[in-house]
């Protein structure tokens, strides 16, 4: 199994709003459409996104629907340069970006702003990637030890340097071990206190890239995971499977 994240996905409401969104903001590119009878598709990325590098892919349904976020979805992160947030964030504010968590109020670390569709957005420094290339997607999950087992055993991922442990809670780094800086990575978040998350269907899924469709689905099948929709199901273009929190994680092929 390859293991590199591909994408993530978010629906959204008003497809040329958010395009124009990220777009303008992020200066994100189309990589790829996929237009069918009742929805919409469309890939971006970075024009020099790293052959490893994760996309945005956004889904519009032509029915008009409304989403609920909910809360066990978190953000996608994407990177500036070490010596370039508060310039970012500045840019992003003289654009007419929403003004939601600034580089001041987060230790000046990472600073948070909101797409047209309340998905959030953080703003993390590196030093490697094309700036606004997605760094991690965050999650939230119930049970950080069955969470953190649900990749290593499903997926042979390897907890990855970012760790973070307060008083509170804690943030968990996985992504396959041989994965290139410029991947994207799973944060996972885990709260002391016991809560339960809601998942909205704003938040969609992941996509993991494996070499071969069938056999990554047996593999996943032997380690117990979760049968949702199989290869034969979506006539053997890509399959679906869930962790032990619901999010939805698609197998996905790269020619």
């Amino acid at each position: 199994m390859d293991g590199t994240l591909d994408h993530v996905m978010i629906r959204v409401e008003d497809l040329e709003e958010s395009l124009d969104w990220y777009q303008t903001h992020l200066n994100y590119e189309e990589k790829g459409r996929w237009e069918a009878d009742t929805f919409t598709n469309v890939f971006l990325g970075p024009e020099d996104v790293h052959e490893d590098g994760a996309l945005l892919e956004l889904t519009y349904n032509h029915d008009g629907r409304s989403y609920e976020i909910g809360d066990a979805w978190g953000h996608i992160a994407v990177r500036v340069p070490e010596d370039a947030l508060q310039e970012s964030y500045d840019q992003l504010m003289a654009e007419g970006v929403e003004d939601y968590r600034d580089p001041e109020s987060c230790g000046n670390r990472y600073a948070f702003v909101k797409d047209p569709d309340g998905h959030e957005i953080e703003i993390v420094k590196r030093d490697h990637g094309a700036k606004w290339s997605i760094d991690h997607t965050m999650i939230r999950v119930e049970d950080a030890d069955e969470a953190l087992g649900y990749w290593t055993r499903k997926f042979e991922y390897a907890e990855v340097p970012g760790r973070w442990e307060a008083d509170s809670f804690s943030n968990y780094f996985v992504a396959p071990e041989d994965a290139s800086e410029e991947a994207m990575k799973i944060e996972l978040t885990y709260n002391y206190d016991g809560r339960e998350y809601t998942m909205g269907d704003g938040w969609g899924h992941v996509a993991v890239r494996v070499d071969d469709l069938d056999e990554a689905w047996d593999d996943l099948m032997t380690r117990e995971a979760p049968d949702y929709r199989d290869p034969a199901s979506c006539d053997h273009n890509y399959a679906f499977t869930k962790d032990r929190d619901g999010h939805e994680v698609e197998l996905v092929t790269r020619n």
